[in-house]
Parts: C-alpha cells; sequence; structure tokens
C-alpha cells in the first residue's frame, strides 16, 4: 500500500542556512504541513522547493526558547 503525499505550503521564508554543491538549501521557513497550522521548520529542500530532507518543525514558543537559548551561547 502506497503512502499518501504529504501537502507542504511555504507560508514565510525567513533565511537561508546553508547550501550544498548540488543546489539544495537547509532554511527557515514557515510551513503548512497537511493542512494544519503552519509551523517554524529548518530543513534542507531541493531548489524547486518540490523534495524535502528530514529537518524539525517548532511551535512558536519552542522557537523563542531555541532563540533565547542560542543567545545565551558563547561561540
Amino acid at each position: 500500500m502506497e503512502a499518501d503525499a504529504i501537502k507542504f505550503e511555504i507560508v514565510e521564508h525567513f533565511a537561508v542556512l546553508s547550501e550544498t554543491k548540488s543546489g539544495w538549501t537547509t532554511e527557515l521557513n514557515k510551513v503548512k504541513w497537511n493542512d494544519r497550522e503552519a509551523k517554524y521548520d529548518i530543513r534542507p529542500w531541493d531548489p524547486e522547493h518540490k523534495r524535502m530532507g528530514k529537518g524539525i518543525t517548532l511551535t512558536q514558543e519552542e522557537l523563542v526558547k531555541l532563540r533565547d537559548a542560542l543567545n545565551k551561547m558563547t561561540l
């Protein structure tokens, strides 16, 4: 039995974090997955944004906590 395709819509693009030689980019976007509420998302995308790699999806609260933790880090 074939799995249903994942439905997604990039609602807002914030940043490209890196790019590979093949053109895939790791991005921070706000993405709506399967018609659910849009969440913040960090993952690699192909140049046409039709395929994606594994990533992490965060609520606004989680993103704020991540931002605060990163701001406390000494790099």
